[in-house]
């Protein structure tokens, strides 16, 4: 017998309405199945925006082997909308998914879903003071939403006094450091004790990543701004601040038409890399720049830069076209490649357990 194509619509058609009418948890609990995943990187893979195809991979380095779309492969459900970042804490993952407006809590050993936190605006970070308290950043709300991670329960908010967004987030002793990304040139100080902001650090143009050296000092990577971001001078920077002072105490100026982005930092916490065409390197206590990158484009387009905690190995995404799957090099702290691999749609950002 013929399977009737009108049938197979209906079924399909059934299936969404089904899973659009239940809740994440009980969808999830009907379509739930189990994996291992034991020491690796989860990649997030950010997906098209309004499209809907995030999704989140596991590469173990030691048997090499990738496995894609264990989000909706464990638990029957997309990922979202813009997944843009992971934190592991307590065996628990928490995935940011920004423009879905929610954070998905998953158990880092299986990749089951645990929870979920919502009503955020369009979250991008999260960070953790205690296990009890978190706080969020966000693109539009001009607030940092505190959370309980416990709970999955929002217990308050800290307005940003006029900084609309909200991006990077390091902490250093009690105070938390974070910058204003979106059309802004500051680094708010938060006490993490009171939840108030306390302090603002003035910056080059839209300071995005933030790293702490093995010295305590803050390095913040700001891309200048666009030529439609209301800034008539557009220079790249890469500042170093001192926390205790809360002044920027070295700043390397870059190229009007760089681009830099993905600030990341050695196991070491000595030497800082970042993307700016090809990938750039700089020890902390280097006192120029250089005129040449550590890696070449190789007529890459890459688009993410992460550094394994553990061994200093580079793990490097290229996105193609930001259509099809993204490619991932994983190379070794010289830069010599390793391996390479698959994942999902515009990889963004890594996560190491």
């Amino acid at each position: 017998m013929k399977n009737n194509p009108l049938n197979i619509l209906i079924l399909v058609l059934t299936l969404f309405v089904l899973a659009g009418c239940m809740k994440d948890d009980e969808w999830i609990s009907r379509h739930q199945t189990g994996d291992s995943f034991s020491g690796g990187v989860f990649i997030v893979n950010e997906g098209n925006f309004m499209y809907g195809n995030a999704s989140l991979s596991f590469y173990d380095p030691i048997t090499r082997i990738v496995q894609n779309d264990i989000f909706y492969n464990t638990n029957g459900l997309p990922l979202g909308d813009v997944a843009q970042s992971m934190v592991i804490r307590d065996n628990l993952g928490y995935i940011v998914i920004n423009n879905s407006g929610k954070i998905y809590v998953i158990n880092t050993s299986d990749g089951k879903y645990v929870g979920k936190i919502t009503g955020l605006t369009s979250p991008r970070y999260i960070h953790f003071v205690n296990s009890e308290k978190a706080y969020v950043t966000d693109l539009y709300a001009g607030q940092i939403t505190i959370v309980n991670p416990k709970t999955y329960q929002i217990t308050g908010e800290i307005i940003t006094q006029g900084h609309a967004s909200t991006e990077q987030m390091v902490q250093w002793n009690d105070y938390l450091f974070v910058s204003c990304w979106s059309f802004d040139n500051t680094i708010l100080v938060i006490d993490t004790q009171t939840d108030a902001v306390v302090g603002e650090i003035k910056t080059g143009k839209q300071p995005g990543g933030l790293v702490l050296d093995k010295y305590n000092k803050i390095w913040t990577l700001c891309d200048g701004g666009w030529s439609k971001s209301g800034t008539t001078s557009r220079i790249p920077m890469l500042q170093r601040i001192d926390p205790a002072t809360r002044t920027i105490d070295k700043s390397f100026s870059l190229t009007a038409n760089a681009k830099p982005s993905r600030l990341a930092i050695n196991g070491n916490r000595d030497s800082l890399l970042f993307i700016n065409d090809g990938i750039w390197k700089l020890g902390v206590n280097q006192a120029t720049m250089g005129d040449r990158p550590f890696l070449s484009t190789e007529n890459h387009l890459y688009y993410s830069l992460a550094i394994d905690p553990q061994t200093s190995e580079l793990y490097l995404s290229d996105a193609i076209d930001y259509l099809q799957r993204g490619l991932i090099y994983r190379l070794s702290p010289l830069g010599a490649k390793i391996d390479s691999f698959k994942t999902g749609i515009i990889p963004g950002t890594f996560c190491f357990k």
